[in-house]
C-alpha cells in the first residue's frame, strides 16, 4: 500500500519511534517535582524545550507544548484576542485557513467580536496589500497560515507580518504543514504547528508566544507550560516530536528537492493522461510533497474508494467525502473545481516508483468512475423557440449536476442557454469551473421553485 496521506498526518520517524520508547523510561515522572526522577524528566522536558525553540527560530522560554495543534491554535487566538482586548476585537484570518482557525473565528464572532476574512486568489494565496487593507485601529490579531494543507500554497508571511508590524497588529502563523520543513520567515508574533504533521506522535502541538506580545491565557488557570496548556505534560511524546523535528530538519532541503520533482511529475502528467482535469494551487511556491487536482463528472469518495482497491492512500477536499454538501472551503475560496478533488501528499522517501505506479493506476480509475456516472441522465423539458434548455438535477448531488450540463450544452445553438436546477451547494462553485474549463459563458444563478438555477450561455 502507498500512503499518500501525509499532509494529514505523517508516518513515525524512525527517530521519533525510538525517542518515544527511550523516554517511556526515563521521562514518565512529574517534572515539578524536586526528587530525582523528577529531575530526570524536568532535564528532558528543559531539554526537548530547547531543541523545539532552535528549530522554530525563538527563545525557549516563548515556546510551550500543547496537547495538539489545535489546542495550540485556538489557546493562541484566545489568549492573543483576550490580551489585546482593549485595542479592540476585530480579527483578521484568510479565506482558506485551517478549520481550527475558522472554529476559533466564529467563536470569536459569537461572543461578540468581528473578524474579516481576506480572499484569496486563484492559486490560494493571499495579497500582502489585501491584509494591510484590512487593517483597523480596533484590529487584535490577524492569523496566517505559513503553507495551504489541501492545496500546499505558500502564503506571503513575512510581507504580511511586515504590514501587520507597521500597524502593531500581532501576527499568529499555522505552521502545522511547513514547520518540518523550515523556519517560518517574516517577524511574526505568535505561532502553532503540530508534531502529527512532521513525523512526530500524535498529540503534541507547539505555542509560541514572543516576548512583548500582550497575552491572556484564557480558562482555568495551571502552573504547567507558562499556564498556556494546562494538564501534566505527556513528556515521552513531546521528546519524540522534537527528535522527529530536528530529524527531518536535518534530512530536509535534500528530501524537499526529490519530492518536488514527484510532485511537479504529477502536475504535468496528470492532465495529460487523465482529461477534462484541473491541477490547483500555486505551481512554484507551494510545498514540496503536495500536489492537487479536481477531476470533472467524477465523484470524489468513489474515486478515492477507487484508488484504495489499487493501493494507494489519497485525501480528498470535494464535498462528497462528507457527509455535508457544502465543498471545501478551500476550493471554494479559490473559486477551482470541486468535484472529483484528490490530494497526494508525499511523505519523505516515497520511492519514485510509487508514483509513477500511481500515474499508471489513475486513468482506469479515473475512466471507472466516470462510466459509473455517466449512466443516469437528468430529466429536461425541450425548448421552445426563443426559450432555454432547462436540465432538472435537482435531489443530485454534483457532479451529476455537471455531467448533465456537459450532455445537453451541444442541444441549444451558439449564444442559447441552459437552466441547470440544482439543490447541492457544491454546483454553485462546480459549474462556473466547468464553464472556465470548457470555455463556456457562465451567466449567473437565479432563484428557482426548486433549488438554484445555474445559467450557462454556449459560446462555441
Amino acid at each position: 500500500m502507498s500512503y499518500f496521506d501525509a499532509a494529514s498526518a505523517a508516518p513515525l520517524h524512525p527517530v521519533a519511534r525510538q525517542a518515544l520508547s527511550a523516554s517511556l523510561d526515563e521521562g514518565w515522572a512529574d517534572p515539578a517535582r524536586l526528587h530525582r526522577e523528577g529531575r530526570r524528566a524536568r532535564l528532558l522536558l528543559d531539554a526537548a524545550r530547547e531543541a523545539a525553540a532552535e528549530a522554530v527560530g525563538c527563545r525557549p522560554d516563548e515556546l510551550v507544548f500543547t496537547p495538539s495543534g489545535t489546542h495550540a491554535v485556538h489557546a493562541g487566538v484566545a489568549g492573543a484576542l483576550a490580551g489585546r482586548r482593549r485595542a479592540g476585537r476585530h480579527l483578521i484570518v484568510s479565506a482558506v485557513e485551517h478549520s481550527s482557525v475558522l472554529h476559533a473565528a466564529e467563536t470569536h464572532e459569537a461572543d461578540g467580536g468581528s473578524v474579516t476574512r481576506v480572499a484569496v486568489d486563484r492559486s490560494g494565496a493571499v495579497d500582502p496589500s489585501a491584509y494591510a487593507a484590512a487593517l483597523r485601529e480596533d484590529t487584535a490579531l490577524a492569523c496566517l497560515q505559513s503553507a495551504n494543507h489541501e492545496v500546499g500554497t505558500e502564503q506571503p508571511v513575512a510581507a504580511v507580518a511586515e504590514n501587520c508590524r507597521a500597524a502593531g497588529v500581532p501576527l499568529l502563523v499555522d505552521a502545522a504543514q511547513s514547520l518540518g520543513w523550515g523556519r517560518v520567515a517574516g517577524d511574526w508574533s505568535l505561532l502553532a504547528a503540530s508534531a502529527h504533521k512532521w513525523g512526530g506522535p500524535p498529540g503534541v502541538g507547539l505555542l509560541v508566544v514572543r516576548k512583548g506580545v500582550r497575552f491572556a491565557p484564557q480558562g482555568p488557570s495551571d502552573d504547567r507550560e507558562s499556564g498556556r496548556a494546562p494538564g501534566f505534560e505527556n513528556l515521552p511524546a513531546i521528546v519524540a516530536a522534537v527528535a522527529s523535528l530536528r530529524a527531518v530538519r536535518a534530512e530536509a532541503a535534500e528530501e524537499a528537492a526529490r519530492l518536488r520533482e514527484l510532485t511537479d511529475r504529477i502536475r504535468a502528467r496528470v492532465p495529460a493522461v487523465v482529461p477534462d482535469v484541473e491541477v490547483v494551487g500555486d505551481p512554484v511556491r507551494r510545498l514540496p510533497g503536495i500536489v492537487t487536482f479536481s477531476c470533472l463528472y467524477v465523484d470524489g469518495e468513489t474515486l478515492l474508494h477507487e484508488l484504495d482497491r489499487a493501493g494507494f492512500s489519497v485525501s480528498s477536499g470535494s464535498s462528497c467525502t462528507s457527509s455535508t454538501l457544502i465543498p471545501s472551503h478551500v476550493l471554494k475560496a479559490m473559486g477551482v473545481l470541486s468535484e472529483g478533488n484528490v490530494r497526494v501528499s508525499l511523505p519523505p522517501g516515497t520511492p519514485a516508483e510509487d508514483v509513477e505506479r500511481f500515474l499508471r493506476v489513475l486513468p482506469d480509475a479515473v475512466a471507472a468512475v466516470r462510466e459509473r456516472l455517466g449512466a443516469p441522465a437528468a430529466a429536461r423539458t425541450a425548448p421552445e423557440s426563443g426559450a432555454d434548455l432547462v436540465v432538472d438535477a435537482t435531489g443530485r448531488r454534483c457532479p451529476i449536476p455537471v455531467i448533465e450540463l456537459a450532455k445537453v450544452i451541444g442541444d441549444v445553438p451558439v449564444g442559447g442557454t441552459v437552466r441547470v436546477l440544482s439543490d447541492d451547494e457544491a454546483a454553485r462553485l462546480d459549474i462556473p469551473a466547468w464553464c472556465e474549463m470548457r470555455g463556456q459563458e457562465y451567466v449567473g444563478e437565479e432563484p428557482a421553485d426548486r433549488g438554484t438555477a445555474y445559467v450557462v450561455r454556449r459560446v462555441s
